[in-house]
């Protein structure tokens, strides 16, 4: 990946978050924008390694054009937001592609882009509800109420499966000029998760050992911490994050790096 690719990343909790991640650990400069107010601090410290962390209001007649400048010279525009969200702007498809020829448009939401819940709001812990994980749960654990798995196992799916749409869709962009985009949701990836689904249950989470841990400090603004390793690995690549955790709206709204 080049060092040079822009990735606007206007994603909150917690897909969306874990794809910019992924891609800033290869090389991409990533931009978070988040609206004046908004704040997440049970996870920010997680999700914004390697990122820079601005704030903009859309709504704004300030705001927009300082918008539509990052975007002119944005590569992949990570969003999040409910179907129409972005239209309702006046931001659809058309008008990002004025503003970017060739702009990478990579999407995510809770239901599904087509059917009679694609306007719901959703995320993680509903996802799994809806979707009859929690009802497996109940049954695995003998209990009498929905059993959730213990981790966000959907958002951090769909945040590696996003990076990896990115990823393809750029190198069939280079390869053969065709401009693509990606869509996902919390819920197909919910049916796939479905399909891995134990009639018994695991050993449980294994304790925590000095070989999952990475072997640098990373100095944020809530103090050092100790990263657990990264989940992946690239053969031939390691990751590694320019920019140590930030809180929100550390940074200005402006790119550091020249375009690719």
């Amino acid at each position: 990946m080049s060092q040079a690719l822009r990735v606007l990343d206007l994603t909150r909790v917690l897909a969306g978050p874990v794809a910019g991640r992924f891609l800033a650990a290869y090389g991409a400069e990533v931009l978070r924008i988040d609206p004046p107010d908004w704040d997440e601090p049970a996870v920010i410290p997680e999700v914004t390694l390697g990122k820079r962390c601005a704030r903009l209001d859309l709504k704004s007649a300030e705001g927009r054009p300082i918008f539509e400048a990052l975007l002119s010279e944005t590569d992949v525009l990570l969003h999040g937001y409910r179907r129409d969200a972005l239209e309702k702007l006046g931001y659809d498809g058309q008008a990002l592609r004025r503003i970017r020829p060739g702009l990478l448009d990579a999407s995510l939401n809770a239901y599904g882009w087509t059917g009679p819940w694609t306007g719901r709001r959703g995320f993680d812990s509903l996802v799994q509800m809806s979707s009859g994980i929690a009802d497996h749960g109940m049954r695995m654990s003998k209990t009498d109420k929905p059993t959730p798995l213990p981790v966000q196992a959907i958002d951090m799916a769909t945040g590696y499966l996003l990076a990896a749409a990115v990823l393809r869709a750029l190198n069939n962009q280079r390869t053969s000029g065709v401009v693509q985009s990606a869509r996902l949701s919390l819920a197909r990836v919910a049916g796939l998760l479905g399909t891995s689904a134990r009639d018994h249950l695991g050993p449980g989470i294994a304790p925590e050992t000095e070989n999952d841990l990475a072997a640098n400090i990373e100095h944020t603004d809530w103090g050092p911490s100790h990263r657990p390793q990264f989940p992946l690995q690239i053969e031939g690549f390691d990751a590694f994050w320019d920019h140590p955790a930030r809180n929100l709206g550390t940074a200005p709204p402006e790119w550091l790096s020249d375009s690719a």
